[in-house]
């Protein structure tokens, strides 16, 4: 299984994932979250610049928030920046459009929106909006087409292993490993959590500032997809919903995804100090060097071929190191 990393893109990601080349993880995936980061391509093309072997990709692009031509161009820039090590995702949006409001986008345009993306870098002529258009990129401006990398796509139901099967290369899942995950040749699994030390409890500072991030995924996520009610039957959930439902109902998104993935917010933070925290094992990959072996090898047993770790808290040299050692031994 191959061993990745992932970053809530940030101004010190080209650094980091510098940093995740030496120590040897094999590929370093960036979030598309205009929200509450910088922009996605012209970190990986600094990231490119600043690394020889690591792959590195967008996970996962959110196609509402870019004409496929741009995003066409764009990929075709990182692939001339880093040959043979780029890697692109496409998802429907959990943070990319929830933080701002939107839904996901429906699986009917990210079908449409493949097709045109795909076809873009195959040099062919499609239709998006009524018009035709074709990659006319001369010599110089871009590599010459078919521009060829591998698309993942980020699927949990029916509809989305559906144009997963038909326009990608393979899966890119986090929150929960689909049924069809072995399906795939190449299936990406995102995750959180820290390597505890084996006297640690779940609620140490450490825990909280590294784990905590990756931890709160589950209270956004049973709000996005199961409503109130799947909130309060998990542990602080209740004390969650007091932050959160306190501010407006069209303002409530903003309370729900302020500091995704990078810190616990006002809600999470209420429920963290309920005792919330004992979850911290059972919905994030945290626990001691042992049982996150055991964990990825229950992973792999599932079908997941690429592990991707997403460091949080104040050391993420730390805890990036502690997480490839566990991994690897």
């Amino acid at each position: 299984m191959e061993v990745s990393c992932a970053f809530p893109t940030a101004l010190s990601s080209p650094d980091h994932i510098a940093l995740a080349e030496r120590l040897g993880y094999d590929r370093a995936w960036v979030y598309d979250t205009p929200q509450q980061s910088p922009d996605v391509w012209m970190t990986l093309a600094l990231a490119a610049e600043r690394t020889e072997r690591i792959g590195i990709g967008p996970g996962v692009l959110v196609p509402s928030l870019r004409h496929p031509m741009v995003n066409a161009s764009a990929t075709a820039t990182l692939a001339a920046l880093a040959p043979g090590r780029v890697t692109v995702a496409f998802g429907t949006g959990f943070t990319g459009r929830r933080a701002m409001g939107y839904r996901a986008v429906p699986w009917s345009f990210m079908d449409a929106y493949l097709r045109a993306y795909r076809g873009l870098l195959r040099g062919e002529v499609v239709e998006w909006e009524g018009s035709r258009m074709r990659m006319l990129h001369p010599d110089g401006h871009a590599p010459a087409r078919p521009v060829d990398v591998p698309v993942l796509v980020g699927a949990l139901g029916p509809k989305g292993n559906k144009v997963a099967t038909e326009l990608g290369d393979g899966l890119f899942a986090t929150l929960q490993v689909p049924e069809f995950t072995s399906d795939y040749a190449h299936s990406a699994y995102l995750a959180w959590g820290t390597v505890l030390d084996e006297d640690e409890r779940p609620d140490s500072e450490h825990a909280r500032l590294a784990g905590g991030p990756g931890w709160a995924l589950s209270l956004h996520g049973a709000y996005e997809f199961g409503g109130p009610d799947a909130v309060r039957a998990l542990p602080g959930g209740d004390e969650w919903l007091d932050v959160v439902t306190a501010s407006p109902e069209t303002e409530r998104h903003l309370s729900i995804h302020s500091g995704h993935c990078v810190e616990l917010n006002a809600a999470d933070r209420a429920a963290w100090d309920a005792g919330g925290h004992s979850t911290l094992r059972d919905v994030t990959l945290s626990g001691t060097r042992d049982e996150i072996r055991a964990k990825l090898g229950d992973l792999h047993a599932g079908g997941v071929t690429e592990i991707v770790f997403q460091p949080c808290g104040p050391a993420p040299e730390s805890e990036l190191e502690r997480f490839l050692d566990a991994a690897r031994g």
